[in-house]
């Protein structure tokens, strides 16, 4: 039981470790204010526990099995990919058209669109990230079956093993909002901060034309 926990927990770090939309948003965000960071940290989280829920229950294997709702999925998913991404670019364009002088650098310090507002709308862009992706279902429902143990119950043990994925993932991408954090004072340079967006706008069209087009 320990090794296989053990195992479980190298396997979440992996996972987390590999560059993804969700990542890509987690550190858009921490540019914006380390509590819009932390709160987009718990929204990709929620939605992580709430496919490993469904995994539990059997419900993701539908859509593995329906073509048309795995479709339907990722057509949505890659609308919402692209949107961060175009909202993205014209915040970077934004910052392009006030200039590169001190009120420049202000204005990219400043809360972009994204991020501006409560707590609750970084959440919001956090959850909807990773529900919007069709992938986390069926990953977690091939993911956590292999570390339930030979003869343990497998719905309560899959749900716990949901909460500790999740949690774990929030201390881990948690280090990645200390970091950014402490970086502001470089990020935020007008420059700099209108390269990143620029980057991660990219990145994340680019990711939603790949999940559009892909079979």
């Amino acid at each position: 039981m320990p090794s296989t926990f053990l195992a479980f927990l190298g396997a979440c770090t992996l996972i987390a470790a590999s560059p993804g939309p969700s990542t890509v948003l987690i550190i858009r965000q921490s540019l914006v204010s380390k509590r819009a960071g932390l709160m987009t940290v718990l929204g990709n989280e929620t939605g992580i526990f709430i496919w490993g829920l469904v995994a539990a229950f059997g419900l993701t294997g539908l859509l593995a099995a329906s073509e048309l709702a795995y479709n339907v999925m990722r057509i949505t998913g890659a609308v919402v990919l692209v949107g961060f991404g175009v909202q993205t670019l014209r915040s970077a364009r934004r910052a392009k058209r006030e200039g590169g002088d001190e009120a420049a650098d202000e204005a990219a310090a400043a809360p972009a669109p994204l991020g501006r507002g409560s707590g609750w709308r970084s959440y919001r862009a956090g959850l909807v990230m990773n529900l919007a992706n069709p992938k986390a279902a069926v990953f977690a429902l091939s993911f956590l079956p292999q570390f339930v143990p030979s003869g343990a119950p497998q719905l309560p043990t899959m749900v716990a093993l949901a909460a500790v994925w999740a949690v774990y993932e929030i201390g881990y991408y948690s280090v990645y909002v200390w970091c950014v954090s402490r970086l502001k004072g470089l990020l935020s340079r007008a420059a700099v901060r209108r390269r990143m967006e620029q980057v991660s706008g990219g990145v994340l069209v680019a990711l939603g034309v790949r999940m559009a087009v892909e079979g």
